[in-house]
């Protein structure tokens, strides 16, 4: 089997794009929700703005949300206003606005709106991030924020108000780079979501998967063929993530060591996962396709060479098939 074609075939199934009617429904919700927290809050919130796999151009089509990051004044909430009520004003204001047509439910650090499904049968799901600037007026020079942690995540506390990051900054972590690695970056980004999107439920966030394929090549001179590419970061995955030494600083804050958000369970699961996944590749290149199947409902078929050789313009006739 040609590794490289077929994980080339992943990446074309699973570009958001193709999915335009479902990507124009999540865009117009979004900007709904976007709008009801300005009415809402009104100079109380700076501009919400898109942040995750949307704005990194990581997003795989199978499973996507938006992030919507809603930075508020330092002030909002009372001068003496806390993390945790900010948190908690957001959620009931959206709770109260959405509760009979979504559901709504408070995360790590979002407020998650998964809306009901449409005659489509879609199903459209917004995560809103409330920040707050660190200082009265402090956002519009430096666009840092602290984000309030609702319940225990990997080995931060629950009610922990010490996350302080720059979500502009972690999207900037990709976009500034040179065109050839970027591309590269992403394209890893994506095949290790098509990875974790075959498990059900995983402990491992796709932000995590990024930033610790960012810091394989940033680590490591990562060349050759995409299947090069991806086998060396796999690698890099399974001999360091459960080091003692290893450390996976967040780009809008170094002070964050966002390997805290896996606890050694789960840093040890993925390792293992990793060399799992290694050794039955080598064992046979058709498991590759397990691990990265290709989105079946974009593949495209070879009409000018299939199964009945070239087309040379006279329609060929299949074989007869014998049942039974």
């Amino acid at each position: 089997m040609d590794k490289n074609k077929h994980l080339e075939s992943v990446i074309s199934t699973h570009q958001i794009t193709k999915e335009k009617t479902l990507f124009d429904k999540y865009v117009k919700k979004k900007n709904e929700v976007k709008e009801a927290l300005e009415e809402n809050y009104g100079s109380d919130l700076y501009y919400p703005f898109n942040s995750g796999s949307y704005a990194k151009n990581t997003a795989i089509n199978t499973k996507f949300d938006f992030d919507l990051v809603s930075p508020f004044k330092r002030n909002a909430f009372g001068s003496n206003g806390t993390l945790k009520e900010m948190y908690e004003d957001v959620y009931y204001f959206l709770y109260e606005k959405y509760k009979d047509v979504a559901e709504v439910k408070k995360q790590k650090v979002s407020i998650g709106l998964e809306f009901y499904a449409d005659s489509d049968g879609d199903v459209i799901k917004i995560d809103v991030v409330p920040g707050r600037e660190l200082s009265q007026d402090q956002y519009r020079e430096d666009e840092n924020l602290n984000l309030y942690v609702y319940y225990k995540y990997g080995n931060i506390d629950a009610g922990s108000e010490r996350i302080k990051t720059n979500v502009k900054a972690q999207i900037n972590n990709i976009k500034d780079r040179a065109t050839a690695e970027k591309d590269s970056i992403r394209k890893i980004i994506r095949l290790l979501k098509v990875w974790k999107n075959t498990k059900y439920i995983y402990p491992t966030k796709s932000f995590f998967l990024e930033l610790i394929t960012i810091k394989a090549f940033d680590s490591k001179s990562i060349t050759g063929s995409i299947w090069d590419k991806l086998e060396t970061v796999l690698q890099y995955i399974r001999d360091n993530v459960t080091k003692e030494s290893f450390t996976q600083k967040d780009p809008g804050n170094s002070s964050n060591d966002l390997a805290d958000t896996l606890t050694s369970t789960e840093k040890q699961q993925l390792s293992d996962d990793m060399k799992n996944m290694l050794e039955r590749i080598e064992e046979n290149d058709e498991n590759l396709k397990t691990y990265f199947p290709e989105n079946t409902k974009f593949k495209k078929e070879d009409t000018n060479n299939n199964q009945y050789g070239k087309n040379s313009g006279m329609p060929i006739p299949p074989p007869k098939l014998n049942f039974g």
